[in-house]
């Protein structure tokens, strides 16, 4: 068993993928875990950064829309491909959630709600319309893979974010409304990760799957759960501002706390089949900015976790989070320096005919 790591080319604006704002999600939730664990001095400056990723990605979106729309319309089409830009919403929502609490940005975190809420009603219904009427369809072999559940991701997404606006005092002659709102959207993610996750463990146990198959995407299996988990604790923290939510008290702790159980139980599982693909059957580590998806799994499981001790008289997990806070922190930076190099690399194969050329 041998560990290897590998420099990663660096894909044209024509090729970029579209989960390419997990990077966002990652650094979001990274960020807003350290603020939980009391370092802020590493939270703050993460919130910048990532500003800088998102204003970064938005720009980048738009010019592959402009110049290379063919490539960004087959991709809307491809089922491997076209869930990626549910990742779109997630990030909004997650940057949101900063402003919220580490800049208390509340007019801008309400117009990042009103952004994240449309981008989920057109990623939502046009593209999995768009997969629905699609002739030739693919295999789940081909098609299915764990980047699929970043549709649950968004939808609670959506559901966090407007409670975090409400428990800062937003909207307040809306909030009956908005937090039966957001009960609706958690409990529309719930369902949407059981039709999804029925698909995927079958996918899992009865067809053959290659260690390059088990891309860090599928890490989304346990980060699904544990988002819809924070959603959870928020609901129950705050059920006050919504007589349904009151009325509904004991089932959203119950579904809660199964959320929180799913996500812990894929852990180990999710680890066995790293070590399975990374050790065993020897697969590079080498960057991809799908790996970002695998790190907002275990930065969004520390939080969760830390907000569950808050609702909930399980004081001891305090401890869990902050070591899967540091877990998550060690990844977010090798992903980062991951990322670094493979743009350091695609800038020097730009300039390497540059030069030939002005030798010549």
């Amino acid at each position: 068993m041998k560990l290897r790591f590998e420099h990663a080319p660096h894909a044209p604006l024509e090729r970029m993928h579209p989960g390419y704002f997990a990077l966002v999600m990652a650094t979001g939730i990274v960020a807003l875990a350290a603020r939980l664990q009391g370092l802020n001095w590493i939270a703050a400056p993460m919130f910048w950064l990532n500003l800088f990723f998102l204003l970064g990605l938005i720009v980048a979106t738009a010019a592959r829309v402009l110049c290379h729309w063919r490539a960004f319309e087959r991709d809307l089409h491809d089922h491997s491909r076209a869930v990626g830009f549910y990742t779109t919403v997630a990030a909004f929502g997650v940057f949101g959630v900063q402003l919220v609490v580490q800049q208390h940005a509340l007019p801008l975190a309400a117009i990042g709600l009103v952004v994240t809420g449309v981008l989920w009603m057109i990623t939502m219904y046009g593209i999995l319309a768009a997969l629905t009427v699609k002739h030739d369809k693919p295999d789940i072999e081909h098609g299915l893979n764990g980047s699929w559940l970043v549709i649950v991701v968004a939808t609670q997404a959506v559901a966090v974010l407007t409670v975090f606006i409400l428990s800062a005092d937003g909207f307040p002659g809306w909030r009956p409304h908005l937090m039966f709102l957001a009960l609706i959207f958690w409990l529309g993610g719930g369902a949407l990760y059981l039709w999804l996750m029925s698909l995927i463990f079958f996918r899992y146990t009865f067809i053959e799957m290659s260690p390059e198959d088990l891309s860090p995407p599928y890490w989304i299996n346990m980060g699904a759960v544990a988002i819809s988990t924070l959603a959870g604790t928020l609901l129950i923290q705050y059920a006050s501002m919504s007589p349904v939510v009151v009325e509904v008290l004991p089932f959203t702790k119950g579904m809660t706390l199964l959320f929180w159980a799913i996500g812990s139980w894929w852990i180990p599982m999710l680890l066995v089949l790293g070590v399975w693909r990374y050790l065993i059957r020897g697969v590079a580590f080498r960057y991809d900015p799908l790996y970002w998806g695998g790190v907002f799994p275990m930065g969004m499981y520390a939080v969760c976790t830390y907000r569950l001790t808050q609702v909930m008289p399980l004081p001891f997990l305090a401890t869990l989070s902050r070591v899967v806070f540091f877990v998550a922190l060690a990844a977010w930076l090798a992903t980062l320096i991951g990322m670094i190099d493979s743009l350091l690399g695609g800038a020097r194969r730009l300039l390497n005919p540059l030069r030939t050329g002005g030798q010549a």
